[in-house]
């Protein structure tokens, strides 16, 4: 009987047999064997990088020898330790520019805690009014749904670009007609000229947001849309943190007016670190609706009489950094962005479709005794127009969906980390599952009056979401192919 050591050998064989490519990305390996023997050793497998990336040794030692050899003081001043830190983050400000290929001229670098600190500052700040229109991607992370709340409150049209359930992709042209058929109903409903002339002019704010990459299905929207929505008017948020730990994104080519971004997704660490990149021409519409240490040259108590604000703001970005910035860690940004360079992008980037595409392949043709699929995947079943998350669901031999729980259990057996549910992306999770609006209605119907525990019996059994996996910059075949075996053990 072939031994588990032999099989694999073979299946490996196999494997580069249909992916030549995939040994251009031997440096990879290499780079796993140095930095990140921490996996081999402790048998780890892991699946979760778009829930987190993984560190390499390098980045904390590179780090941890900045700290220990020099002085670093809060930058809100001009003594010796304050001014080296503020060049410090001045030039990892510059290294970010440098990696998504942005212009000094025409994008800012605002440091914020997270991707989801970035979304909450546009939300916050965007100048939604009773004309203002929100256009919002079914297929977000719930950090983006969010904004729609500021655009509610501020009353403002709101509405949801939807997912064709099958392929839980949309278009350019869908957008588009969407877009300038919510301009149109604007026009035709206005109650009078001087409406009328605010729906026709560039006073009116509109933004259209929607992610590079769906962090639930993997699906890759097509960036087009971006200069499609700024013919027609539009500001774009390009929700990029899914989409840049893999992928390219070149700020020269395409120019969405605000990215968020989470660089423990690409890198690791440091945790606590994110920004956003917005373009310069649009980000003075934003408006703080409040001022913080740190983002003032001025503030008076005496001065402030409710006409008089009572203080000045700094100039961008300093005007949209809270408090103090957790400078301490910013500069280990740079020396992430400076692995990853190391790496390239292109060749992470082919090492990951390789894997995601035998493991697609794998997937469909697991069955049961009966003949049936062990496996439902959503989204993509090839390579083109997506990223390396697929996202499954394991079936009985009668075709009902086994619960995730249950296996991510066997999962935790095997050391495999992966993740379960619906991955912050409620939208795409609904069109996948093909859940209903009076169903889901149903749900939150007088929620206001239930405890969290009388909510959570409401929808028990209700919250099923997915089975997601994602590959990240030292995966590799041994990695997919235990994750197959360990799923192999659920046939009948």
């Amino acid at each position: 009987m072939m031994g588990v050591t032999e099989s694999r050998g073979r299946d490996f064989s196999a494997f580069l047999e249909r992916f030549p490519s995939y040994s251009d990305t031997a440096v990879l390996d290499d780079l796993r064997a140095s930095e990140y023997a921490r996996l081999d050793k402790g048998g780890h497998v892991y699946l979760d990088y778009t829930g987190g990336g993984l560190y390499a040794y390098s980045q904390i030692r590179n780090h941890a020898a900045l700290l220990r050899d020099d002085v670093y003081g809060n930058p809100h001043s001009t003594n010796p330790s304050s001014l080296l830190m503020t060049r410090l983050i001045e030039e990892t400000r510059e290294a970010i520019l440098a990696f998504f290929n942005a212009s000094r001229g025409e994008y800012d670098v605002i440091f914020t805690p997270n991707a989801t600190g970035a979304l909450k500052l546009v939300g916050e700040s965007y100048p939604f009014d009773n004309q203002s229109r929100l256009v919002i991607s079914s297929d977000n992370h719930n950090s983006v749904n969010g904004i729609r709340e500021y655009a509610y409150s501020a009353g403002s049209q709101v509405e949801y670009l939807q997912l064709d359930e099958e392929t839980l992709r949309f278009d350019v042209e869908t957008v588009a007609n969407i877009l300038s058929n919510m301009d149109a109903g604007a026009k035709t409903s206005d109650v009078n000229a001087a409406d009328t002339a605010s729906a026709n002019g560039t006073n009116v704010n509109k933004l259209l947001a929607f992610p590079a990459q769906s962090n639930f299905s993997g699906v890759k929207h097509p960036l087009a849309i971006v200069e499609g929505a700024h013919e027609l008017g539009w500001d774009v948020l390009l929700d990029a943190a899914a989409f840049v730990p893999t992928n390219p994104l070149d700020l020269s080519m395409v120019h969405p007016d605000f990215v968020p971004i989470s660089f423990y997704k690409m890198f690791g660490y440091p945790t606590g670190v994110g920004c956003l990149l917005a373009r310069k021409e649009t980000l003075h519409k934003l408006r703080r609706r409040w001022y913080a240490g740190g983002t003032t040259a001025f503030s008076s108590v005496k001065a402030y009489n409710g006409f008089f604000s009572g203080h000045y703001f700094l100039p961008s970005p300093s005007c949209f950094e809270d408090g103090t910035l957790n400078y301490l860690n910013i500069p280990a940004v740079k020396i992430g962005l400076e692995l990853l360079t190391r790496c390239g992008l292109s060749v992470i980037g082919e090492r990951v479709m390789c894997l995601t595409e035998w493991l697609i392949d794998e997937l469909l043709t697991l069955r049961h005794s009966n003949g049936m699929p062990l496996v439902r995947l959503y989204g993509p079943r090839g390579r083109e127009g997506r990223g390396s998350t697929v996202l499954f669901n394991v079936l009985n031999e009668n075709g009902d969906i086994i619960s995730a729980d249950a296996v991510m259990e066997q999962a935790n057996l095997h050391n495999i980390s992966l993740r379960t549910g619906c991955h912050c992306n409620p939208g795409a999770r609904e069109a996948a599952l093909h859940l209903g609006k009076d169903e889901l209605s149903r749900f939150l119907h007088d929620k206001d009056a239930l405890t969290l525990e009388e909510f959570l019996q409401r929808i028990e059994g209700e919250t099923t979401g997915g089975i997601r996996v994602s590959f990240g910059i030292v995966s590799n075949f041994n990695d997919a192919a235990t994750l197959v075996d360990m799923l192999r053990a659920f046939a009948m």
